[in-house]
């Protein structure tokens, strides 16, 4: 008990001191006033579409390895890298490189968590996620991949819970690389749609020519469809 209590004080600290570290760097280049600008987007939209143009897989193996830094030891979730990787590479590119990045990060987390933190996870959500102890050792693959399918539960968890269960490696992987591409192919959508409004809007376009695009409502319809299809599965998978 006292161990679990250090080992996550430590992380929270680690994690804290990280945090700020790169936040004080980051702000000492960039004003909030800068990075809130349509200027701001607009001129480093220009910079990083040219750099992915003249050097694509430096760009892609950079940006990959950002995302995988983003997930384990930042601790931060999916939505603002997958906008990003939309804004930078397209739906596509974007799409693969995020996918497997958050798979990757993921990999790492949940071994971290399965060899530090076990005992602590086991002590906080064991009789919470009970029901679906029997469901893993059915088959522990397929759901997996509907775990990570449904989501609804915040993504540091979601990649820690699956420690309760023993859950192989390969399984993890592959179930979680197939589980997150629609949720992460709709929020790429949508960052590859505001990169193509900025593209064609010197100017600051409005909020509802921004809202009735095609490039964003469209995935936005669908992404909210999704999480409304989440919310209905939820029920089921997490029932006994």
């Amino acid at each position: 008990m006292e161990k679990g209590k250090r080992i996550k004080l430590f992380i929270g600290s680690l994690y804290l001191f990280v945090l700020s570290l790169f936040l004080y760097f980051f702000f000492s280049k960039f004003s909030f006033q800068e990075i809130s600008s349509y200027d701001f987007l607009r001129d480093n939209r220009t910079y990083f579409i040219e750099l992915k143009n003249s050097k694509l897989f430096f760009t892609l193996i950079s940006f990959f390895i950002i995302i995988i830094l983003w997930v384990f030891p930042f601790l931060g979730f999916g939505g603002p890298v997958a906008l990003v990787g939309g804004f930078i590479f397209g739906k596509w590119i974007g799409t693969a490189v995020v996918v497997l990045g958050l798979s990757v990060g993921s990999i790492f987390l949940y071994s971290f968590g399965n060899y530090f933190l076990k005992d602590l996870i086991r002590e906080k959500f064991l009789n919470k996620f009970k029901n679906l102890e029997n469901k893993f050792k059915k088959s522990e693959f397929l759901y997996l991949l509907i775990y990570r399918m449904v989501g609804g539960i915040p993504w540091q968890i979601q990649c820690l819970l699956p420690t309760l269960f023993d859950v192989k490696i390969r399984n993890y992987f592959f179930a979680t690389l197939l589980g997150i591409i629609p949720s992460v192919f709709l929020i790429v959508s949508i960052g590859s749609g505001f990169e193509k409004i900025i593209d064609q809007n010197v100017e600051v376009p409005g909020v509802t020519d921004i809202i009735f695009s095609k490039d964003i409502y469209i995935p936005l319809i669908a992404f909210f469809g999704l999480i409304l299809l989440t919310i209905i599965s939820r029920k089921f998978f997490f029932s006994d």
